[in-house]
């Protein structure tokens, strides 16, 4: 099967580009960077997951050999554009294992777009031409990363609101993962799963948590969640029973946070004469918080009356900073439409209205973890230097009809400036280089823990 060998994760035209470099190359090195896109500082994520999942030990057997120049055979109509003999060079040589060195950041560490995150070159010069191979593989950091990147300028966003209107401390657990079934596949959600994780706490993605178990060294768990109702365990009950589907919820769960999707029928309504009317004294006697869960119509609309009838229903207070909060035992999770933008409306629509954004949490799903591209932050993956006949190459793409796709020259390094900004400079400048050894030769170098990540990527 493809996810277990490695000779068959790449794009086809790889496969014949060993006899297209020029004679005598020996080396060949590549970087990885953002060259834009919609935000400005991007959150380096994921690449310990490919290392540790693809890349680590034994990759190249016989068997792998064999199986993939069937395929390719019949794939090309060629037996010869399989390069054969370089994998056979690799097994003998190298007892299977990749002869590449992988230099990149810190995972977790925010940097800004044009700047190289990771680099790549092959350590023994037979095997030039593996570099760029594992190019259609590497780039898919480009996922974890984005979603690392959105999560937490989202953050920012709730901060930012928190700071003028409520409790900043409560940021943790703002914006919860509701993406796992909007995504194409398993390794999608855990690996977008934990990539929210790195900046928030919140999360019903599952396979997140056991991603961050397995690759990041961890038996800590980083995502927590809460009991909380579907509209198959509320309307199951009947529209003439709405009111004992919510009692129900509240006496299975006596304590704690209850999330409770509320809109099954008329959200109004229920917040008015069912949570504020007929269940209010169960509400309010309860020891733990009910979480009102609006789930369609305009969000922005929607949550502001919402909480302006739990409001006066159940009270409020006003705080030190003169917005109003609900009682403590209700509180609201929008997990329709939610998104960058949406959030913004939302919390200011809120703000406007003299609501603290205390009040409300955020659930989100496609938006999160799939309705994002690899042209987001415009990810790119590209060669900036070779070794020919012995002679150190600058290697380049300058296309005259977009200068966007400039690519970089040389060797390269990270480094921060006197300012604490990031910087990419010639690999011989002097400054420390923040990209470091990973992986060489089949082995991972360095590891970091989910605690470290996190650390990397805080505010």
């Amino acid at each position: 099967m493809i996810q277990n060998n490695l000779l068959l994760m790449t794009d086809s035209y790889k496969l014949s580009h060993y006899k297209q470099y020029p004679t005598g190359t020996t080396n060949v090195y590549s970087y990885f960077e953002s060259r834009g896109g919609r935000f400005n500082d991007v959150v380096f994520f994921g690449l310990q997951y490919y290392l540790k999942n693809y890349l680590e030990g034994v990759v190249v057997t016989q068997e792998k050999i064999d199986s993939a120049a069937k395929l390719y055979e019949k794939h090309f109509g060629n037996a010869a554009v399989f390069y054969r003999e370089g994998w056979e060079y690799i097994l003998k040589t190298h007892g299977g294992k990749l002869p590449v060195r992988i230099k990149a950041v810190a995972e977790g560490t925010p940097v800004h777009y044009q700047n190289a995150m990771m680099t790549i070159e092959n350590t023994d010069p037979v095997c030039f031409w593996l570099t760029n191979f594992l190019e259609t593989l590497l780039v898919q950091v480009w996922y974890g990363s984005t979603v690392a990147t959105q999560s937490r300028e989202i953050k920012k966003r709730i901060l930012q609101y928190l700071d003028e209107t409520g409790d900043p401390s409560l940021v943790n657990f703002k914006l919860h993962d509701f993406g796992f079934r909007g995504v194409s596949s398993v390794e999608s959600a855990s690996i977008g799963g934990a990539a929210h994780l790195v900046n928030f706490m919140g999360t019903d993605t599952v396979a997140a948590l056991a991603c961050i178990r397995e690759f990041y060294n961890t038996d800590e768990v980083f995502g927590f969640s809460i009991p909380a109702a579907e509209h198959s365990t509320i309307t199951s009950w009947g529209r003439e029973n709405e009111a004992k589907a919510y009692l129900n919820m509240l006496t299975q769960y006596e304590e704690g946070l209850v999330a409770v999707v509320s809109d099954s029928y008329d959200v109004y309504n229920a917040c008015e004469n069912i949570w504020g009317g007929e269940l209010k004294k169960a509400v309010l006697n309860r020891k733990g918080t009910l979480v009102v869960r609006p789930d369609s119509g305009i969000p922005k609309d929607v949550v502001l009356r919402v909480i302006s009838i739990l409001g006066d229903r159940f009270g409020f207070t006003t705080n030190s900073k003169g917005y109003k909060v609900l009682h403590p035992n209700v509180r609201v999770i929008q997990g329709d439409g939610v998104d960058f933008d949406s959030i913004g409306e939302i919390l200011d629509t809120l703000k406007t209205h003299g609501w603290s954004a205390d009040n409300i949490a955020f659930g989100m799903g496609g938006a999160l973890l799939q309705k994002l591209d690899r042209d987001t932050q415009k990810f790119a993956f590209k060669c900036s230097s070779a070794v020919v006949n012995g002679e150190e190459r600058e290697v380049f793409k300058d296309p005259v009809t977009d200068s966007g796709k400039r690519s970089k020259r040389g060797r390269l390094k990270l480094v921060k400036d006197s300012q604490g900004n990031h910087q990419t400079l010639p690999a011989a400048a002097g400054s420390t280089d923040l990209l470091q050894t990973v992986f060489e030769n089949g082995s991972i170098i360095k590891q970091y823990s989910f605690g470290e990540i996190k650390a990397n990527a805080a505010i």
